[in-house]
């Protein structure tokens, strides 16, 4: 290890911010089906738009009732650890007006259960960002009380990021895990001491509980960094997400065992999710959803909301919780907790969910909070993942963190997307 690489893991190790990845989040009972998709790219997670482009963030919720509330959204700026920004001032990193009413809204047709669609974009006359970086959107009532929050990014692509990711890893050879490496070069911009302006963060499938943040990188190049041979880089490789498709209520469409009427409610069941103990290939979207019905037309406001049964064959674990995780799974925790069911001896859980398609995992919550793969679903090096690299920098002297590259890779083809 050269003594500039020390120097900078050690600074790292000493002088690190923990982070966290950006997520939605809804607080009240009343809001269900929070999206939030750059363009119409509907299995883009994390939200990431271009600084200078025509990226448009469409955001959206449904209201459960007919009845009009007024909604607003501010914007904030974060840090690269998710923080508020002190730093900075608002006409800093916004041009236009904060605080505005969410104005574009419809009533559902024919729904069963009656819902109000409310729906905005970013940017738009009111208002436009006008640094890279992390921003956190609230969704508030009429009583300026936080109902949702949308957490995006934006890029500027100033810097070149590389990555790769390989089945042959420091610790197996095509067994169960994934390997990352990476490699940045600063471009135009001036770095002289990255382990104080340069944060690298990586991520599996958009999700944010096992991502890689603040990783030493391994090498220093004539303009850059490289990430190589490290183990903070290996991922669980985990397996293909399930996924099934509620398009209409009369009849089971994939993935659906059967779906039954109960006098107020549509009922829907997937199959039973038995255990998998080898790897099978199925094309699936990574937790992502898409709201749609038989029709395909005017699915935001044509769709029904269901009650889904899911059903899962797994052996009873002693300590901790099972629970569903997807990008649509953004509500109170509790709501995606499986429950045991001695009867019958499967894992059960309800959730009200509007027609469309789902993907989703399940995941072994820990009495300390930690995620962990459930070890029935398998973890098979051949799992098409799809990974995303975000490097954050502050150039000496300023005030706030940018997003100077992001890039994604799958590992089908270990190449851009």
């Amino acid at each position: 290890m050269t003594h500039d690489i020390r120097q900078i893991l050690v600074a790292y190790l000493l002088s690190v911010t923990v982070m966290v990845q950006a997520g939605h989040h809804i607080y009240s009972t009343q809001l269900r089906t929070l999206q939030a998709v750059v363009n119409q790219e509907w299995m883009s997670a994390p939200p990431i738009l271009r600084l200078g482009s025509d990226d448009v963030l469409n955001v959206s919720f449904d209201d459960l009732s007919h009845d009009y509330h007024r909604y607003t959204y501010r914007l904030e700026r974060c840090e690269a650890d998710w923080q508020p920004s002190e730093g900075v001032f608002e006409n800093d990193w916004l041009e236009g007006f904060n605080n505005n009413i969410i104005d574009d809204y419809e009533t559902s047709v024919n729904t069963i259960i009656p819902y109000t669609h409310y729906r905005l974009q970013l940017p738009n006359d009111l208002c436009r960002l006008k640094l890279s970086g992390n921003y956190r959107l609230h969704i508030l009532d009429d009583e300026e009380k936080a109902v949702a929050t949308v957490e995006f990014m934006i890029t500027e692509q100033t810097m070149n990021l590389a990555l790769e990711a390989t089945t042959n890893t420091d610790i197996d050879l095509n067994q169960s895990h994934q390997q990352l490496s990476a490699t940045l070069d600063y471009g135009s911009l001036r770095v002289t001491k990255p382990e104080k302006q340069i944060r690298l963060v990586l991520i599996q499938n958009g999700r944010d509980d096992n991502l890689r943040q603040a990783v030493p990188p391994t090498h220093i190049v004539s303009n850059g960094l490289k990430w190589s041979h490290c183990r903070q880089l290996i991922f669980d490789a985990g397996n293909e997400y399930h996924k099934y498709e509620v398009l209409d209520t009369s009849h089971p469409t994939m993935g659906i065992d059967y779906i039954h009427w109960d006098g107020t409610a549509f009922q829907v069941f997937p199959f039973t999710d038995e255990p998998r103990p080898n790897y099978i290939y199925d094309q699936a979207a990574h937790g992502a959803f898409y709201i749609r019905n038989s029709d395909n037309r005017d699915n935001d406001i044509t769709g029904e909301y269901v009650y889904v049964n899911y059903r899962l064959r797994a052996q009873p674990i002693a300590e901790g919780t099972i629970i569903i995780s997807g990008h649509w799974t953004n509500g109170n925790p509790s709501l995606y907790t499986m429950t045991y069911d001695e009867s019958d001896r499967l894992y059960h859980c309800r959730l009200l969910q509007k027609q469309g398609y789902y993907s989703y995992q399940y995941l072994w919550l820990s009495p300390t909070g930690e995620h962990h793969l459930l070890p029935s679903e398998g973890s098979y090096y051949q799992t098409q993942n799809r990974y995303q690299a975000l490097v954050y920098y502050k150039a000496i002297g300023e005030r706030t963190w940018r997003l100077t590259a992001f890039r994604g890779i799958d590992l089908a083809s270990s190449g851009g997307f």
